[in-house]
C-alpha cells in the first residue's frame, strides 16, 4: 500500500527520524493558516508547498513550490490544488491534486553547505536480506546518477536475524563524506530509519533527499513509503491511511471480492487462477499478437459470484476486444467458474466481444455441460495453442 508524503513522515516521526515541521491543507485558506502556525513554531519565513499524490517527480511537473511570503503560499496553493499533475510516474493523464503539504523550509542559509543525500531501504529477495541503498548525490535525478556515475551509489546489506549494526551506520556516514556533528546525526538517522522500516512492515522506504542542513542537522526532506499489504492486519493505524482516490477504481472494486486485479494497457482481458498461470497466459497473449489488458487472479477458492464480478470489472475497460478465461482446476472447481460465466452473461446483459474459455481439471466435464446447455456463444479451447489461435483471430 502506497502512502502520501505526509503519512510517510508521520511514521518516520514516530520512530525518531527528523522531519520538517509540516501540516496538510485542502484549501488555500487552510494553507495560509498552516504556514502561520509553522512560522510560530519554527520561526521560518519560507515554506515548501507540495502536492500530495502517489507519484514521484512532482517538482518537475510543477507540484512543488517554495513560497517566500504568505501571499505566495496563497498563490501557489490555489495553483496546485485541483490541478491535474503530470509526472513521469503518473502517465499522460496525470493525477488530480486534492491536498497539499505546507512544510517549513529547511534550505536556510548558513556557513556550511547544504548536502542532498539519497537513501532507500528495501528487501533483496535473492539474498533474503534488507538492503540500504544510498548516495551522496541525492536529489531529483538519482536515476541519472546510477546510470552515469554508478561509483556514487553505495549499498549496505542487513541480516534480519541480527539487525542493523553500529559499524554499518558508521560505514554509511563515512561513505557519505560526513564529519563532526553531521556524522553523529547520520548515525542516529540511519538507525531510526531502519527501525521505522522494520517496525512498519514496509517493503520500501525512499528518502530523496535526505538533507544535511547548514547547521549540520540530518533531515528527511521527502519520503516515500510502501507498506506490505500482507502485514496490514498488524497495523490498523496504517490501514486507515489508505487513500482510495489515489488507486484505480477497478482495482479497489476487485479487492472487495478478494480478486487480485491489476489494470494494464492491452486489449485482451484475462481471468486466470494462480499467479504463475496468469503470467504464462499473459505471455501467450503477447506471442499471439495481442496485449494483456489486465492481470486477474480469481484465486483457488473462487465461486460463481466472484467470477461474475471479475467479468464486470474486465468489461469496464473499453480497450478490451476479447476475454480469455484460462482455469486449471486443482483446488478451484471448473463448474463454479462455468456457472460464473453463465451468470455474467445473464446478469450483465449483451456481451459483444469474443470470450475464449479453457477449463481443465476438477469438474471440467461438468463445466462443459453447463456452458453447452447455456446456449452461450463462447469459444472453447482445450490446449494453450488453441486458445492462442482464438486470441489471434479475435484481435487481429
Amino acid at each position: 500500500m502506497n502512502l502520501h508524503e505526509y503519512q510517510s513522515k508521520s511514521i518516520l516521526r514516530r520512530f525518531g527520524v527528523q522531519v520538517p515541521e509540516s501540516m496538510v491543507a485542502v484549501t488555500p485558506e487552510e494553507a495560509v493558516s498552516a504556514a502561520k502556525e509553522i512560522q510560530i513554531k519554527t520561526g521560518c519565513d519560507k515554506w515548501a508547498i507540495k502536492a500530495q499524490i502517489h507519484a514521484g517527480g512532482r517538482g518537475k511537473g510543477g507540484g512543488v513550490k517554495i513560497a517566500k511570503s504568505l501571499d505566495e503560499v496563497n498563490e501557489y496553493s490555489k495553483a496546485i490544488l485541483g490541478m491535474q499533475l503530470v509526472t513521469p510516474q503518473t502517465g499522460p493523464n496525470g493525477k488530480k491534486v486534492n491536498m497539499i503539504l505546507i512544510e517549513q523550509n529547511i534550505y536556510y542559509s548558513g556557513e556550511s553547505p547544504i548536502n542532498e543525500i539519497y537513501m532507500s531501504i528495501l528487501l533483496n529477495r535473492a539474498k533474503g536480506r534488507n538492503i540500504i541503498i544510498y548516495s551522496p548525490r541525492g536529489g531529483m535525478d538519482i536515476e541519472k546518477v546510477a546510470e552515469e556515475t554508478p561509483e556514487f551509489i553505495f549499498t549496505e546489506e542487513v541480516d534480519p536475524k541480527v539487525g542493523l549494526q553500529g559499524f554499518q551506520c558508521r560505514k554509511i556516514a563515512f561513505n557519505l563524506g560526513l564529519s563532526g556533528n553531521a556524522f553523529k546525526e547520520m548515525l542516529r538517522f540511519v538507525d531510526a530509519l531502519y527501525d521505522a522500516y522494520v517496525g512498519s512492515d514496509a517493503s520500501l522506504f525512499e528518502i530523496n533527499p535526505v538533507v544535511k542542513t547548514s547547521d549540520n542537522r540530518i533531515v528527511a526532506a521527502d519520503a516515500k513509503v510502501v507498506v506490505d499489504n500482507n502485514a496490514l492486519f498488524r497495523h490498523p493505524d496504517i490501514m486507515e491511511m489508505r487513500d482510495l482516490d489515489e488507486e484505480d477504481p477497478n482495482e479497489v472494486e476487485a479487492s472487495k471480492f478478494d480478486l487480485n486485479y491489476v489494470k494494464l494497457d492491452g486489449n485482451v482481458g484475462c481471468m486466470v487462477n494462480g499467479a504463475g498461470l496468469a503470467m504464462a497466459t499473459m505471455d501467450m497473449i503477447k506471442l499471439s499478437g495481442g496485449e494483456p489488458a489486465n492481470f486477474l487472479d480469481v484465486g483457488g477458492s473462487t465461486n460463481a459470484k466472484r467470477v461474475e464480478e471479475g467479468f464486470r470489472i474486465i468489461l469496464k475497460d473499453p480497450n478490451v476486444k476479447a476475454i480469455l478465461v484460462n482455469i486449471f482446476g486443482g483446488i478451484v472447481r471448473c463448474d463454479r467458474v462455468a456457472q460464473g460465466i453463465v451468470d455474467a452473461y445473464n446478469n450483465i446483459g449483451a456481451i459483444n466481444i469474443p470470450i475464449i474459455v479453457r477449463l481443465l481439471g476438477t469438474n471440467a466435464e461438468e463445466a462443459k455441460v453447463l456452458i453447452d446447455n447455456s446456449g452461450l456463444q463462447v469459444i472453447s479451447a482445450i490446449t494453450l495453442e488453441e486458445a492462442a489461435t482464438s486470441v489471434r483471430q479475435a484481435v487481429l
